[in-house]
């Protein structure tokens, strides 16, 4: 059974066997911000926060490499893409089923887990189609006093 997902504080040689194992080169850039995303517990980033911490820790990277690698690391299973907007993507380290609050305010996603949402219903898919999944994405603000 191939392991979908990089443990929090994976070492250097497992992230690099990790990497290895869903069919990608385990290059220098691709190690760094597999270390960067995996370092701690799940977490939502996007590719400019994840540049912003790259060059803080003094990763030469370019931005269209990171995002061409959390793309790749997406494809491979190893991240979730979750679109909140046209333009407007977090990758999320937790690829478990479940679903998202998103922070309008403060531009933040939060983890719902997924027995918390129940739908009564689902329309069909159209023909030659499954439903894969199901994301929901619920949109919150503060209450004003």
């Amino acid at each position: 059974m191939i392991r979908r997902s990089l443990r929090a504080g994976a070492p250097l040689l497992q992230a690099m066997e990790q990497l290895k194992t869903v069919g990608l080169r385990p290059t220098r850039q691709r190690l760094a911000l597999a270390q960067l995303l995996f370092e701690r517990s799940s977490r939502h980033v996007t590719a400019e926060q994840l540049h912003g911490e790259a060059r803080g820790a003094a990763v030469r990277v370019s931005l269209a490499t990171v995002y061409n690698t959390l793309h790749q690391f997406t494809s491979a299973g190893l991240l979730r893409e979750v679109v909140i907007d046209p333009g407007r993507s977090y990758f999320d380290t937790n690829t478990s089923d479940h679903h998202h609050f998103y922070d309008q305010a403060h531009c933040a996603l939060s983890d719902i887990p997924g027995h918390a949402v129940s739908l009564a219903f689902l329309p069909q898919a159209p023909d030659g189609s499954v439903v894969e999944r199901v994301e929901v994405i619920v949109h919150i603000r503060k209450v004003p006093r």
